[in-house]
C-alpha cells in the first residue's frame, strides 16, 4: 500500500514483522499440541515457546540466499534455540504455516476494518436523526420525484452499514480456519488431533478438510465482502457529489481553512474526498476479481495465487480502511443546507404533489386515466410557463367538480410526506 492510502492499524499487519511474529505463533502452537500428543519432549516445547524468535533482518538475507521464505524463516528462528530447534516445522509443510498465520493476518484486519464500520454507521445515523424531518427532494432518474427527507436517505445508508457489518463478521468466520494437514493434505505427517489442538490454541477454527492449501474460496468471499463495502461508500459519495452540484448545492463535503479547489480557479470547491472514495472503490472490486480468479488452482496446489496475494491482502485492507477513514470525517463534518434543499423542491410549482392530486381525484370518482390526463397536462405547463400546478388545478372546472379548494390545498402540504418516516426509523433502531 502506497503511503497516501496507508492507514498505520492496517499497515502493522501486513509488516514483515507481523507477519513472521504470526508465523512463529503457529510453529510454537504446533510443537505444543505435538507435546501433548507425547511426541515432543515437554521441556523442549516450553524452551521453544520461551525462547524462540525471529530476526527480521536475518530472515531478509536468508532469502536472498534460500528464495524461500519459510526455510529463511525456519534458520532464523533456529539461530535463537539450541538442539531444541529439531521440532519446529516438524511434520509441517510451508502452506501450513503461511496459510495459518494468513488467517489470524486476515481476521486482525477484519477486527480493524469491523470497528472502522461501526465508527461510521454512527456518523451517518447521528446525521439522520438530526435531519430525520429535513424536507428534501426525492429524486429519480435525476429529476425531481416526490418528498422526501435528508434523513430518510442517510436512514437507508445507515441499514445497508448494519447488512455490510454482518457480511465483514461472516467473511471473516470464513477465513479464521487454520491448517496443520502435511502435505497434499492427507494428514500423514500431522494427525488431525494435533491439527486441532493447535488451531485451538491460536483461536482458529480448523479446515474441515484441505489439499496442501486452505481453499481460496474463502479468500475470495473474503475480498468480496470488502468490495461490497467499497461499493456501498461509492454510492454515498456520489450522492453527495451529486447533490453539492453547483446547480444543486444541497450538501457539501467539509472545506478546510487554507484549502483550495482549484490551481486557476480561486473559487473551485470541489467533493475531491468523496470523488477519492468513488475512485478507490474501483480498485476494490478489481483485488476481488484477482481473488476470484485465484480460486482455480492446479491439483493440490500450486503458488500462482501466492503473488497475487501479497498485493491484494495488503491492498484490499488497507485501501477499505482508508476509504472508511476519511468518508467518516465526510459524514461527520458534512454541511448541509435546508434552506436550498427546500428551495430546491419548490422550484418545479408543486409537481412533485402530482400523485397525491392522481389519488385524490380517483378517491372522488374518476377514471384513472381521465385523472392521469389531467394531471399530467397541467403539470407539462406548470414547468413550461413557470405557473404553480396547484393555481392551475384551482382553475380548472373538472377538477373542482370533485374536489374543493380546502382538499386542494391540503394535497400540497409537505407535512403529509412525513407521516410514517418515524416508523423506517424505528426499524432500524433509531429515534
Amino acid at each position: 500500500m502506497i503511503p497516501r492510502y496507508s492507514l498505520p492499524e492496517i499497515a502493522e499487519i501486513w509488516s514483515d514483522a507481523f507477519k513472521f511474529e504470526r508465523w512463529l505463533e503457529v510453529e510454537i502452537a504446533t510443537v505444543e499440541a505435538w507435546a501433548d500428543a507425547g511426541v515432543v519432549p515437554r521441556e523442549d516445547a516450553e524452551r521453544i515457546a520461551s525462547d524462540a524468535a525471529i530476526d527480521v533482518d536475518a530472515i531478509g538475507r536468508y532469502i536472498e540466499e534460500t528464495h524461500h521464505d519459510v526455510t529463511a524463516f525456519l534458520r532464523s528462528v533456529a539461530d535463537s534455540l539450541g538442539e531444541e530447534s529439531r521440532w519446529v516445522h516438524y511434520g509441517l509443510t510451508s502452506n501450513d504455516v503461511w496459510d495459518t498465520a494468513t488467517s489470524l493476518q486476515l481476521a486482525a484486519a477484519a477486527d480493524v476494518l469491523a470497528g472502522l464500520l461501526g465508527e461510521l454507521r454512527e456518523a451517518v445515523a447521528r446525521q439522520a436523526v438530526e435531519h430525520k424531518r429535513t424536507v428534501c427532494a426525492g429524486r429519480t432518474h435525476g429529476m425531481h420525484a416526490e418528498p422526501t427527507t435528508f434523513g430518510l436517505k442517510l436512514a437507508v445508508w445507515v441499514a445497508e452499514l448494519d447488512r455490510h457489518a454482518e457480511r465483514l463478521q461472516a467473511a471473516r468466520e470464513t477465513v479464521a480456519v487454520g491448517q496443520m494437514s502435511g502435505p497434499v493434505g492427507t494428514h500423514a505427517t500431522v494427525p488431525p488431533e494435533v491439527e486441532e489442538n493447535a488451531c485451538r490454541r491460536l483461536g482458529l477454527r480448523v479446515a474441515e478438510v484441505t489439499t496442501q492449501i486452505i481453499q481460496r474460496d474463502r479468500h475470495a468471499h473474503y475480498l468480496s465482502a470488502l468490495a461490497g463495502i467499497g461499493a456501498s461508500l461509492e454510492k454515498f459519495a456520489t450522492e453527495i457529489r451529486g447533490l453539492q452540484r453547483t446547480e444543486i448545492g444541497e450538501v457539501a463535503e467539509p472545506f478546510a481553512e487554507g484549502q483550495t479547489g482549484s490551481s486557476s480557479m480561486p473559487h473551485k470547491r470541489n467533493p475531491e474526498l468523496c470523488e477519492r472514495v468513488a475512485g478507490l472503490a474501483r480498485t476494490l472490486r478489481g483485488y476481488a476479481s484477482a481473488g476470484l480468479e485465484n480460486v482455480a488452482l492446479w491439483h493440490e496446489r500450486d503458488i500462482s495465487h501466492s503473488s497475487v496475494e501479497r498485493i491484494v491482502f495488503p491492498d484490499a485492507t488497507g485501501l477499505l480502511a482508508y476509504m472508511l477513514r476519511i468518508f467518516t470525517g465526510v459524514i461527520a463534518r458534512l454541511e448541509v443546507y435546508p434552506e436550498r434543499m427546500r428551495r430546491n423542491l419548490d422550484a418545479t410549482q408543486g409537481l412533485v404533489y402530482s400523485q397525491k392530486v392522481l389519488l385524490a381525484l380517483i378517491e372522488a370518482g374518476m377514471s384513472r386515466e381521465g385523472a392521469y390526463g389531467i394531471v399530467q397536462r397541467h403539470s407539462m405547463t406548470a414547468l413550461d410557463e413557470g405557473v404553480p400546478l396547484l393555481d392551475l388545478l384551482l382553475g380548472d372546472d373538472e377538477v373542482r367538480a370533485r374536489l374543493d379548494e380546502s382538499a386542494l390545498t391540503e394535497i400540497f402540504d409537505v407535512e403529509a410526506y412525513l407521516a410514517h418516516v418515524d416508523e423506517s426509523f424505528r426499524r432500524i433502531g433509531l429515534r
